[in-house]
């Protein structure tokens, strides 16, 4: 295994660094909401693409 760890350190290191993203993505998603006004902007972004179009 890399860095000379037995392969349950390496599993294990893999497992932690995986659910530490996930849970800093959904820190991210629970301070911020990026999605709470998601369908304004999609309803704006059509607006502009048909004006766009004329």
């Amino acid at each position: 295994m890399p860095a000379g760890l037995s392969t349950g350190a390496y599993i294990r290191f893999c497992i932690v660094a995986t659910l530490t993203a996930f849970a800093g993505s959904q820190v991210v998603h629970m301070q911020y909401r990026p999605l709470d006004d998601m369908e304004k902007l999609v309803e704006e972004e059509i607006k502009r693409r048909r004006d766009q179009i004329k």
